[in-house]
């Protein structure tokens, strides 16, 4: 962290989204946010590695924990990019990848961002916006675990891996199209 960021009231959020590769792609391009580290959590299994993870056993989603400033980004707005670029009514998966480890989770860390998750959810529901129920787990943060070191940057180091091209692509064309005003000059 560099000084000008320790100077800065930074908060954490926590969500699960399916595949961290695409979930950290997507936060990692937005305004005030200053990092996104792709990892484990909502499991009970300590210090999993991705082979556990991968298998179902050990509880834990793949999830990322965004650093942000709330004066740029608010929570309230992170939430909704979160609702927006994936799909939070299918139960255990993304697309392709089915699993536990593919759940949709918030993981708050403060009473206040349950209150803004559970209030955010509920408009979507009421928004009329998804047929079938949503299915996105509210909880606790706990733990999180940092995934291993090949999977940070994942999806801006392999742009032309198949599943970047054909999955990621995708929700970075929906990010810039529904929130461009949000994504840093860099990434448009």
């Amino acid at each position: 962290m560099n000084p000008s960021q320790k100077d800065m009231n930074l908060q954490t959020a926590t969500f699960a989204g399916g595949c961290f590769w695409c979930t950290e792609a997507i936060f990692k391009r937005l305004k005030g946010v200053m990092s996104v580290t792709p990892g484990y959590s909502g499991g009970k299994t300590s210090d999993p590695h991705y082979d556990e993870v991968s298998s179902g056993s050990t509880g834990h989603a793949e999830a990322i924990q965004i650093e942000f400033d709330p004066s740029v980004i608010p929570y309230q707005r992170l939430l909704e990019i979160f609702w927006h670029t994936h799909n939070p009514t299918t139960l255990n998966q993304q697309g392709n990848d089915m699993g536990t480890q593919y759940r949709s989770m918030i993981l708050y860390h403060s009473d206040q961002q349950k209150e803004a998750a559970e209030k955010s959810k509920e408009d979507l529901e009421k928004s009329g916006q998804y047929k079938d129920p949503i299915v996105t787990d509210i909880q606790p943060f706990e733990k999180f675990y940092t995934a291993e070191e090949y999977h940070k940057d994942y999806y801006d180091r392999n742009q032309d891996a198949p599943y970047c091209t054909f999955v990621i692509d995708t929700k970075i064309k929906k990010l810039l199209s529904l929130y461009g005003n949000d994504v840093k000059e860099e990434y448009k």
